[in-house]
Formats: structure tokens, C-alpha cells, sequence
């Protein structure tokens, strides 16, 4: 019986050691008092923003096929393995903005994320190729039916379709290819900024009857022969096919998009939105059904218009802004949390930043943190106050989960819960870097 007691002990105190190297409590210390959130806004105010000012705007845009040879994992929801069949080709876009003097590029996926790892390959490519870009930005369409295969480590292996090389050298490759398309093309265009609400097709997923952000925002790009690009957000996930669909899908922002593309353009890209806490409103889960949901939504596009504006002045300002972050807070229970080290061995390394892009009068923020667009009415009273328009996209080359208003931090919703990686206040941060971003694009360098 004493053998049994002390062996009893020794377990129970391994089990408390491991504990305590594993897990810690919860820092719900006011964010404001803290070094790190001090420390982005002193960047962010004595930052000097890239500026240039040209004689005309130039774009050039192309698309390439990003599909696989073999099925790669489904990355989306819960892992599910590979797909089973292609119901839509994967595709990858390139958009290519200059004004002479300096040169823009967005890169957009038909990915859940762009992982930093893929982000970081696409960029060494690029520069190996010699392609001459100042600011490169990345987006996704956010599927929940697209490809795996870009993320290495723990976590990815477990839940994001793992690591395969020949994918990831496909999307590399793709990109730099694709994007030397796009500026190979570039030609002289005209640039407007379109926001059309569209608030039946989208909602507060968590809470009833709970604000959300109802607007299509796109840019249009048109050239004298009459071919236009269209860049667009909705902040409606791209969640319209069911868990259980096995194909290789874009969901809903493939289909809008090849409706945009046969009614009026030549190109059409959706870069996600501000989709945290935001739940598309399709009548069904099948092939059909979401068809149905983006030819409805195309429709609402065509035919409602709120805001209509041209962008005449050829003056670019970018600027990438770092954001330091709290400690990681990947809870497991309301107050408790694993610790930093234990985080960054499941999900590797987080950078965060924002990608500021200003066109004129038109402000683009690409984040890290996905957004929830309940945040979004009070950005654009603000940017609309200071003369501009506001687009907020997310996925940007890094992800660090979910960032949401604090008052649901403590509610059991998967968002907050399991994806809101580094802590309570993080909705109150982004939500004022957001406003200061605003604040600092208004005024000179």
C-alpha cells in the first residue's frame, strides 16, 4: 500500500509539473497600460510612409490556374482529407497598380489563409525573378473548400492540410509567373471606388439581430478600350458549402466573380473582407444553392449603388506598420491558457502588421488579425470625415486569429475562444489602430 501511495504522489506531481510548464493563467490587465500597445502607436505616428505622385494610373491584371495534379487535403472547417473531385479550378490573381514612379501588387488566392511560410516563398521568388514591385499585398477569398499543403509545422499538419513541397513550389512559381503577366500588361486606366449595400446577404452570426457590416466595396479599374479589373470585399465568409462537401470549391466568391467577369469585366478579385463574426445568408449548401446565392448577390451589385466616386489624382503613399503583440492567450478554459512556448510549438511564428495602402483619396488596410466588420460603421464615419474611402481586407501573409469586440471574450463562441490567440483587449486595439491608421493617412508624412 505505501508503493502504491508513493507512486500515486509522484504521478500526481508529475502531472501538476507538467501543468505548470504548460499552462498559466489569463492577463486581463487593461491593454492600454501595456509596453507593447505604447509601443505600435509610437511607430505608427513617427513612421514615414513611402510617397510618390505621377502623371497618370497604369494597371495590368491576369489570373492563373492553381489546381494540382494530384488531390491535396481540404483545408476548412475540420479535417477532412483530400478532395474528392474538382467543382471548381483553384485559381490565383494578380493585380499590378503604378503611377509611374512606384509600383503596387496584390497577389489573391483561392486559400483559407495565405500562410506566412507560403507568403514568405512568394515573396523570395519574386525578388529572385527581379520583379520590381514596392509594396506586394496578399489576399484570400477565405474558402473553407480550398487546398492544403502550404503550411509546415504542428498545427498545420494537424488541421491545415500539412506541408507538400510540389504545392508549394506550384503557387510560387504560379505567383511570379502570373504577376509578370500582370505588369507585362499594364496599360493607362481610369480608377473609381463603388460601395453598394448588399445587407440580405449577410449577418451577425453570434448575435441576433447584432450589427455587421452590410457593404460591397470595389475599385474599378477601366481602360480606353473599354476593359476593366474590378477588386472587391464583402465580409460574408465564404462558408455557403456544407462541412461534409468534398470537392475542390471557391464557394460563393468564385461564382460572383465569374458572374462579374461575364456581365461587364475582364477580370474580377474578391479579397476577403471583414468576415470575423460574419455568416453569409444562402438559402442551402449545395453547388446549386450557392450559385444561387451569388447570382443573387451579383444582381444586388448591378442594380444598388450607395456611394459612386472617381480617383483622379495619381499619388500612391504606402507604408507597412509591425505590430507588437501581448503574449500569445490560446485558452483552454475561461482564465486559463497554454503558455507562449507550447503556442508557438502548434502554430510556429505570428508576425502582425497592417499593409497601408493610400490611392489618393482611397485607403486600403490589409491585415494580419481577422477582423469582425461590426468595427466597420464607425472606420468609415471616420475615414468619410477626412475625406476618404476606406477598404479593410484581411489575410494579408500572416494570421493571428480572430480579433472581435471585448465584450464577447468571455462568451462561448469558437471565435473568441479557441481563435482569439492573443488575449482580451485585442478588439479595443486593432479597433483604435484602425481609427489612428485613418487619422495619421489624412495627414502629411
Amino acid at each position: 500500500m505505501t508503493r502504491f501511495f508513493r507512486f500515486l504522489a509522484y504521478f500526481i506531481g508529475a502531472i501538476l509539473l507538467l501543468a505548470l510548464a504548460t499552462i498559466t493563467t489569463v492577463d486581463r490587465r487593461p491593454i492600454d497600460e501595456q509596453d507593447f500597445f505604447k509601443e505600435t502607436f509610437a511607430k505608427l505616428d513617427s513612421s514615414n510612409w513611402e510617397t510618390s505622385q505621377g502623371e497618370a494610373w497604369l494597371a495590368g491584371w491576369a489570373s492563373g490556374n492553381v489546381t494540382p495534379d494530384q488531390p491535396a487535403e481540404l483545408v476548412g472547417y475540420a479535417p477532412r482529407g483530400p478532395y474528392q473531385f474538382v467543382q471548381d479550378s483553384s485559381r490565383l490573381k494578380a493585380l499590378t497598380l503604378s503611377n509611374g514612379k512606384t509600383r503596387i501588387a496584390w497577389l489573391n488566392y483561392e486559400l483559407l489563409i495565405v500562410h506566412p511560410f507560403l507568403a514568405d516563398q512568394v515573396r523570395q521568388g519574386v525578388k529572385k525573378a527581379g520583379i520590381p514591385i514596392d509594396q506586394l499585398i496578399f489576399t484570400a477569398t477565405h474558402t473553407h473548400s480550398g487546398m492544403g499543403g502550404y503550411m509546415p509545422g504542428f498545427l498545420g499538419e494537424l488541421a491545415f492540410g500539412g506541408y507538400d513541397q510540389e504545392i508549394v513550389d506550384l503557387l510560387v512559381n504560379k505567383s511570379v509567373e502570373t504577376l509578370q503577366t500582370a505588369l507585362a500588361k499594364q496599360d493607362t486606366v481610369s480608377i473609381f471606388f463603388r460601395k453598394t449595400r448588399a445587407a440580405d446577404h449577410v449577418s451577425n452570426r453570434f448575435i441576433k439581430d447584432g450589427p455587421y457590416d452590410p457593404f460591397v466595396r470595389q475599385v474599378i479599374f477601366s481602360r480606353k478600350d473599354g476593359k476593366k479589373a474590378l477588386f472587391y470585399t464583402y465580409s460574408a465568409h465564404a462558408t455557403c458549402l456544407s462541412s461534409k462537401f468534398m470537392g475542390l470549391s471557391g464557394d460563393y466568391p468564385n461564382y460572383l466573380s465569374e458572374n462579374l467577369e461575364a456581365r461587364d469585366y475582364d477580370f474580377a478579385m474578391y479579397a476577403a473582407g471583414t468576415v470575423g463574426s460574419h455568416r453569409p445568408m444562402a438559402n442551402g449548401n449545395t453547388p446549386e444553392a450557392v450559385k444561387d446565392y451569388a447570382a443573387s448577390l451579383d444582381s444586388v451589385i448591378w442594380l444598388r449603388m450607395t456611394t459612386y466616386g472617381s480617383n483622379k489624382l495619381p499619388l500612391i503613399r504606402h507604408n507597412r506598420l509591425d505590430i507588437s503583440l501581448r503574449e500569445p492567450h490560446l485558452r483552454i478554459s475561461d482564465n486559463l491558457r497554454v503558455r507562449p512556448w507550447v503556442f508557438k510549438k502548434l502554430v510556429g511564428e505570428t508576425p502582425a502588421y497592417f499593409e497601408i495602402t493610400q490611392l489618393g483619396n482611397l485607403l486600403l488596410i490589409a491585415s494580419s488579425g481577422e477582423l469582425s466588420g461590426v468595427f466597420y460603421e464607425e472606420w468609415d464615419r471616420l475615414a468619410q470625415s477626412k475625406g476618404l474611402k476606406l477598404i479593410v481586407t484581411v489575410f494579408n501573409g500572416s494570421y493571428i486569429g480572430y480579433i472581435t469586440p471585448d465584450e464577447l471574450y468571455d462568451e462561448h463562441f469558437h471565435e473568441v475562444r479557441e481563435m482569439n490567440w492573443f488575449g482580451p483587449g485585442n478588439g479595443h486595439y486593432f479597433d483604435e489602430l484602425v481609427k489612428k491608421t485613418i487619422n495619421r493617412a489624412s495627414q502629411s508624412n
